[in-house]
């Protein structure tokens, strides 16, 4: 198994972040006409927020293609080793292959209306169908899900603290954007919030 994890976490994290990130940004662009990366880069909450958010995807980054180069020392600084067992390592790549297929769906069904952070400048397309019709976020549920798998595949230090703060700044950044859906689309979205989960 560990030697897999050298090879998949590295190969799968490249892909990853190629499709869901830098593909669907040039997808998405192209389509628009401007670039959909507009995590604020300001001293305001949404700054503050999208300066986090890029700080986390970074250093998971290196750290997944660090990984098989000092796989062993990962395993002893401070490794959960009840969960090192290869049961709850099938577990962690279902986590991640569910989140590669369930967020390339949803971006798709997003269209033009996807964005990585919150656009002030266009009103987008409020997307209530397809995976949105059970989550109003489900794209924020497959990074979720990979924050779940990455700990489960690699229980230590590292991983638990990617999954605390993901989650934490996913939660912020959620509560965020449906603040500003609910203004720019009143009561459409105060219907869609009140009929389906922010989860699942």
């Amino acid at each position: 198994m560990e030697k897999f994890l050298k090879i998949f976490l590295p190969v799968y994290f490249v892909v990853y972040f190629g499709i869901a990130f830098v593909g669907r940004t040039l997808i998405t662009a192209k389509k628009i006409g401007k670039n959909p990366f507009v995590l604020q880069k300001d001293d305001s909450a949404y700054g503050l927020i999208g300066l986090y958010f890029r700080l986390l995807m970074v250093t998971m980054f290196f750290y997944v293609l660090a990984y098989p180069f000092l796989s062993e020392w990962y395993g002893i600084f401070l490794s959960i080793k009840q969960l090192n067992i290869n049961i709850v390592k099938y577990i962690g790549i279902g986590f991640l292959s569910f989140s590669f297929i369930w967020t390339v769906i949803a971006q798709r069904q997003m269209r033009s209306s996807w964005r990585i952070g919150i656009d002030f400048q266009t009103k987008t397309e409020l997307i209530t169908s397809g995976l949105f019709n059970i989550s109003r976020n489900p794209i924020f549920l497959g990074m979720i899900a990979v924050l779940i798998g990455l700990f489960l595949l690699t229980p230590n230090v590292f991983t638990i603290f990617f999954l605390l703060f993901g989650y934490v700044l996913i939660q912020i950044q959620v509560r965020l954007e449906e603040e500003h859906l609910l203004n720019i689309h009143g009561e459409n979205y105060s219907n869609y919030f009140s009929k389906v989960k922010r989860w699942i």
